[in-house]
């Protein structure tokens, strides 16, 4: 018989079969170099196989004025809310101011029993508003009792100036507390800070946190200190009007002053750790142990 057998999936056998392939062959080698160098850039590569983008590219992309809190405290508010959230806001430093401003007036007018019933009086309208405004019991309760136990005291002295003597002792307490927790390695700002946050007590471990939270506490204890004993120093000289004066300017502005930098240092060390600089092994992720 003449002829081929029928081809197998449409395609021709035998020495035919393969003609396609020879003539591509002949082809590729009828060409130069050049030539076969343009035929492979024309070539569409799967999607799999594009390269990678340029980590620069990425980089670039990033918005450069995107100040946005990246530290493991998720995203922030505005610092200058936080250091107002911190301290009760301006209706904090009112209430604080009130009953002070009050005291001083009445006892200049009307002397010592005046006073302490008007800085009473005060107290009570201030615990109305807050519970006007559903505020917690407690932060209306915490207020007037503070604003009582003043007055009760001024009462029992017999003197104005008494008025002043539970903020003192406090100031000296504070302080006192605050220096311990530093000799026990346990400072307060990172206590409170990672209470707060729910961070446990890893950070004991690090040497940049530990040293963070160490020197804000010992801020804090300059603070209290010195609130103490310029309002010592003023209550013994009996100058009940420098009292209220010291009060006021020692209180809320200095508080300021101290939890701003506190929130900043802090703030800041917090996005030095999570980056893996000191205090962090970089490599390992874990954290470097703070020296005894």
């Amino acid at each position: 018989m003449t002829g081929h057998p029928p081809a197998v999936d449409g395609g021709p056998t035998g020495p035919a079969g393969d003609r396609p392939e020879r003539v591509g062959a002949d082809r590729s080698a009828r060409l130069g170099p050049a030539d076969r160098a343009d035929q492979a850039d024309q070539v569409d590569l799967p999607d799999s196989a594009e390269s990678p983008p340029d980590p620069a590219d990425l980089v670039d992309s990033a918005d450069p004025h995107d100040d946005s809190d990246d530290s493991d405290d998720g995203p922030q508010p505005p610092f200058r809310d936080m250091m107002l959230g911190s301290i009760g806001g301006w209706r904090g430093m009112f209430d604080s101011a009130f009953p002070v401003v009050v005291f001083v007036l009445a006892n200049a007018v009307g002397g010592l029993r005046a006073a302490v019933w008007s800085a009473v009086v005060a107290g009570v309208v201030l615990m109305t508003v807050r519970l006007a405004l559903k505020q917690t019991v407690q932060q209306a309760l915490s207020g007037f009792v503070g604003v009582a136990l003043a007055a009760f005291i001024a009462a029992r002295t017999g003197q104005a100036r008494g008025f002043f003597l539970l903020g003192i002792w406090a100031s000296f307490i504070y302080a006192g507390v605050f220096a311990v927790s530093v000799l026990a390695r346990w400072p307060v700002v990172g206590v409170i800070w990672e209470y707060v946050d729910g961070g446990g007590n890893g950070w004991r471990r690090e040497r940049l946190m530990l040293r963070i939270y160490t020197w804000t506490t010992l801020l804090w204890t300059a603070v209290f200190l010195s609130r103490g004993l310029v309002q010592r120093f003023l209550y013994n000289q009996d100058r009940t009007g420098w009292l209220a004066f010291a009060r006021l300017a020692m209180g809320y502005p200095i508080t300021a002053i101290a939890l701003g930098v506190t929130l900043l240092a802090v703030r800041r060390a917090r996005r030095v750790r999570l980056a893996g600089r000191p205090g962090t092994d970089p490599t390992s992720g874990t954290t470097v142990p703070a020296d005894d």
